[in-house]
């Protein structure tokens, strides 16, 4: 048998065993089919970047990540809301369905400016008397940075506990000698999930806490779009500053929070501190509560919480579905909840970045808009700067704010939380600002779209195939 029979008889054999692995896997036929057609032209390359990027490195984390819920062992009650709708119950049991009880917030405050709300988390790292955790995507060694850092140690050295979690590829720049003087002063930092080797290009790996998260004492937390970087504060460098949304709860509901913080720092330190002070017994009152779920989601679920529901919510709205969102590259279930709900007449607007951040992403999403307007979707673009806020207001009794965008990233590779807002004055301060965010947009229109270049066109076709990994 000649060395060609033999290399070919070797190939058919790699293909039909990488094939067999893969497909017993249970990922969508388009994923599965993609990564057998990889391996089989790029055998080599294929087989490490399906290593890296694959669904079998998610499935290892998750099995050491499902550790730490195990481990926590504390459950918190399921609250009961008052006479809503029926939709409005269907959406409670879904995200009840993931882990996400109802709970009450005693306060519940929006934050749309980042000076004010860093002077909020400000003033609650100063009231803490017992311990402040947090966990940031993006933390930035700039000026901001500095001061919450050294913030931090000076509750340390008052014998406050602070648990700090970065994401190791988020914040390459805030490394462990930017917190060295932390950590010497009794705090505890921990970098989630880091590579092996760092390269700028690995922004894109999956498996990323992009999660914002800070609780003082079981009792104040926030969370949100913002992270810890300049670019939140007007007059940063000269520029706009970015227009983001973010949420300060205390009561009950801070539990969902303080619980994927243990969940992902018990995955990051491997270990988990216990006692009651995490999660104190809070004081309901007979004041304007609000009903809140904490939805967190990742690549350690067999399932995507945030994702089914905003599907769901979506699918179920009558009226209204406004949606802001810098990455916007919905998957076929979302975009068919968007399209659908546009045929039937439900007022379906979203607000997108002029200009974002990052160039793929940005074409890839417009790749959408033009089936997105011929179903009555309504589609503008923010103007002034950047516009980072991820919020979903359908009808009058749900909001969702939180750090999930709307694509596959922060649906199914990344871990993500957001808030779920129940009816109330809060919904309808939500949508007052989105009307006032319209103010500072333009239209698109299926007339500026037909307008547009070929080559600009192609780039958008071209960046949508890679709309599975963005």
């Amino acid at each position: 048998m000649s060395s060609h029979w033999i290399l070919a008889v070797l190939e058919i054999l790699w293909v039909f065993g990488i094939g067999l692995w893969i497909v017993l896997e249970k990922r969508s036929p388009a994923s599965t089919l993609a990564w057998v057609f990889g391996m089989a032209f790029l055998p080599i390359i294929g087989f490490v970047v399906y290593l890296l990027l694959g669904p079998r490195r998610i499935e290892r984390k998750r099995k050491k990540y499902l550790t730490a819920r195990t481990l926590r062992g504390d459950e918190v009650a399921l609250r009961h809301l008052p006479a809503v709708s029926s939709d409005v119950i269907r959406q409670v049991r879904l995200a009840a369905a993931s882990g996400a009880p109802l709970h009450v917030a005693t306060e519940l405050q929006i934050f749309q400016d980042g000076p004010q709300l860093f002077a909020a988390m400000d003033q609650a790292i100063d009231a803490a008397r017992h311990h402040v955790h947090l966990e940031y995507y993006i933390w930035e060694p700039d000026n901001l940075g500095r001061e919450l850092r050294d913030r931090l140690i000076e509750r340390a050295r008052a014998g406050i506990e602070v648990r700090l979690l970065v994401d190791a590829l988020g914040s390459p720049r805030a490394d462990r000698k930017f917190f060295e003087e932390l950590v010497k002063a009794g705090g505890e930092v921990a970098f989630f999930n880091p590579p092996r080797f760092y390269l700028p290009s690995f922004r894109f790996l999956n498996f990323r806490t992009h999660r914002k998260i800070v609780v003082v004492d079981g009792a104040v937390a926030f969370s949100g779009g913002m992270n810890v970087s300049v670019t939140h504060t007007s007059g940063s460098s000269g520029e706009v500053a970015w227009r983001d949304t973010h949420l300060r709860l205390a009561g009950p509901a801070v539990w969902g929070l303080q619980m994927a913080f243990l969940d992902d720092w018990q995955f990051a330190a491997h270990c988990s501190p216990q006692g009651a002070a995490y999660f104190p017994c809070l004081a309901v009152g007979e004041g304007p509560n609000t009903y809140v779920q904490v939805v967190a989601s990742g690549p350690d679920r067999s399932t995507y919480p945030i994702h089914e529901l905003v599907v769901s919510a979506i699918s179920a709205a009558d009226e209204r579905v406004w949606i802001i969102s810098p990455y916007l590259v919905p998957d076929e279930s979302l975009l068919t909840a968007l399209k659908t709900a546009g045929h039937r007449g439900v007022d379906v607007q979203i607000l997108v970045p002029c200009h974002g951040d990052s160039g793929l992403v940005t074409a890839a999403m417009r790749s959408f808009f033009d089936e997105m307007l011929e179903s009555g979707v309504k589609l503008f673009e923010y103007l002034p700067g950047m516009h980072h806020a991820k919020t979903l207001i359908v009808d009058d009794e749900l909001a969702i704010v939180g750090t999930a965008n709307l694509d596959n990233r922060s649906f199914r590779l990344n871990f993500e939380v957001v808030v779920a807002i129940h009816g109330g004055v809060r919904t309808e301060e939500l949508a007052l600002s989105f009307e006032n965010d319209l103010k500072k947009a333009r239209p698109i229109t299926m007339e500026s779209r037909s307008a547009l270049p070929f080559p600009r066109r192609l780039a958008e076709a071209s960046a949508r195939l890679f709309a599975p990994v963005l």
